[in-house]
């Protein structure tokens, strides 16, 4: 499947059906408060599931009890595209599981 990066327009129009998500630059960015360090690093590690069956990895910041990811896709130059979008979709059926916010 051919990816194509997003026109502005289509990226906005995405991120208000992802609360909590941004464009930051170049990338689509959410960060996540949970009630422990654990909980945060097993969210980590079901991203991290994710990730390899969608074959699209993102960049995870892991933190006490807080979690951030950003994500482009690389192979057209670090835009975002449908994969991205696809990520932070799975990424917020995760989050509502392990009550992140």
């Amino acid at each position: 499947m051919a990816v194509e990066a997003l026109a502005q327009e289509d990226i906005a129009d995405r991120l208000h059906e992802l609360p909590g998500w941004t464009l930051d630059g170049d990338r689509l960015a959410r960060s996540y408060r949970l009630g422990s360090h654990f909980a945060a690093t097993a969210m980590v590690v079901h991203i991290a599931q994710v990730q390899e069956e969608l074959g699209h990895h993102s960049e995870l910041t892991l933190g006490y009890n807080t979690l951030g990811m950003t994500v482009n896709t690389h192979s057209v130059g670090g835009a975002v595209t449908e994969l991205d979008f696809r990520l932070a979709h799975r990424v917020e059926e995760l989050a509502a599981v392990h009550g992140a916010h």
